[in-house]
């Protein structure tokens, strides 16, 4: 049977017409193996896990991925060169890189990697680029141009692709930017990365910044891609990463569950759903629920109970009104149009489903559908008993507490 839903909504999000990126297919990079483990919460993963979260982010069909800055130290090299190693030998359709500051003793270990292992890992260097940032480093920016000269020249010299990162992108003088994003693209730079590091933008300013970035890479008369880079410090990170795809950003960047720095990143699984319901991606994802909780687990950063489509509570209701909608959506043996009568998102999208649970706001619709989802009968004192006994509750009853009444003999 062919469900009617989508015939019922009116889409206001396209009433002045569907929005699309003027670059085509916007991409994504994941970070979550490098700033994501930055978060101060966070417990950093075996390189086993590491693995298998890269091959999880393959099967969302996640464009390229941060593995780490090797640079870092001894440790985090080793965990490069093992997930370098596993793109290349199970031939992963990712395209990995590593963030470096603009200094080549942070180059060199991954151009070491790089020909160890055979395969270009892409710099990510990064230098920031705010006055404010100047400031408290003692630089000018004849010195930032110089740096910029030095790493970029190096890394283009070892033969490797290179991201150029101007960090605090979103506070900095326009001035500044067009120096050294000039700069980084004379050196052979062919993509650079706008990176909102405090989290300071809107979407008006992220915008803005992506425009103007790149009138000034079109203007060298190269092929350079734009990258943008989210934080959600102003819980922003989202509605940022949009605006910055409309603008003209080529990919955008985030981490699961939008781990890292300080509050974290814009949630890139977020952006997934997102973006596969403005129909700017068509990939399966019915495997990201699965995925963000071995991540929570595996970094010992829980899933908040109200976390977009995630948490436990994305698609649980206890309302009364909801669950009669459902029941009767049901009843017409539409199980789609079940699924989005009261959800923005279909749960079915991520591998999940509609859950109706029993507590003071339910009505007899929440029994009748908690007892027919599992197999059990409904007859009017039970019915009765359940819905007693959950309006004499302060919180939703547990499946115990359901199944105690269930068991109790009839008066």
């Amino acid at each position: 049977m062919a469900s009617v839903a989508n015939g019922l909504i009116h889409d206001w999000n396209t009433a002045d017409g569907r929005p699309e990126p003027p670059r085509g297919r916007v991409e994504l990079d994941d970070e979550t193996l490098r700033d994501g483990l930055q978060s101060p919460s966070v417990r950093t993963p075996t390189v086993a896990q590491k693995v298998e979260l890269l091959h999880g982010l393959v099967e969302l069909g996640i464009d390229a991925a941060d593995i780490g800055l090797p640079g870092a130290g001894p440790h985090v090299a080793r965990d490069v060169e093992r997930l370098a190693r596993e793109i290349v030998t199970a031939r992963l359709p990712i395209v990995p890189n590593c963030a470096a500051r603009t200094v080549r003793a942070d180059i060199e270990p991954i151009v070491e990697i790089s020909q160890r292992v055979g395969i270009a890992l892409e710099v990510a260097c990064f230098l920031g680029s705010s006055p404010i940032r100047q400031y408290a480093e003692g630089w000018d920016l004849d010195r930032m141009r110089r740096l910029t000269e030095e790493a970029v020249g190096f890394a283009v010299g070892a033969g490797l692709p290179v991201m150029y990162v101007t960090e605090d992108t979103t506070r900095a003088a326009p001035d500044d930017l067009a120096c050294l994003y000039r700069t980084a693209v004379e050196m052979g730079a062919r993509r650079v990365c706008i990176a909102d590091t405090v989290g300071y933008a809107t979407p008006e300013g992220a915008a803005s910044v992506v425009r103007f970035v790149r009138g000034i890479v079109d203007a060298t008369g190269e092929e350079v891609a734009v990258d943008w880079h989210g934080h959600n410090d102003r819980g922003l990170g989202v509605g940022n990463a949009i605006a910055a795809a409309l603008a003209g950003a080529d990919r955008i960047h985030g981490t699961l569950l939008g781990i890292g720095e300080r509050v974290g990143n814009t949630p890139i699984d977020q952006l997934l759903v997102n973006f596969h319901l403005m129909g700017w991606r068509d990939h399966d994802l019915s495997g990201l629920a699965d995925l963000c909780t071995a991540v929570a687990g595996i970094t010992g950063i829980p899933i908040p109970d109200n976390y977009p489509v995630l948490g436990r509570d994305a698609f649980r209701t206890q309302s009364g009104v909801h669950a009669a909608a459902i029941l009767k959506a049901k009843a017409k043996g539409d199980n789609e149009l079940a699924d989005r009568v009261y959800s923005g998102i279909p749960a079915s999208l991520v591998g999940r489903r509609q859950e109706v649970e029993i507590g003071p706001m339910s009505g007899q619709a929440n029994v009748h559908y908690w007892l027919a989802s599992r197999g059990l009968p409904a007859t009017p004192e039970l019915v009765s008993e359940i819905c007693r006994r959950a309006k004499e509750s302060r919180r939703v009853l547990s499946e115990a507490e359901v199944l105690a009444c269930c068991r109790r003999p009839e008066r």
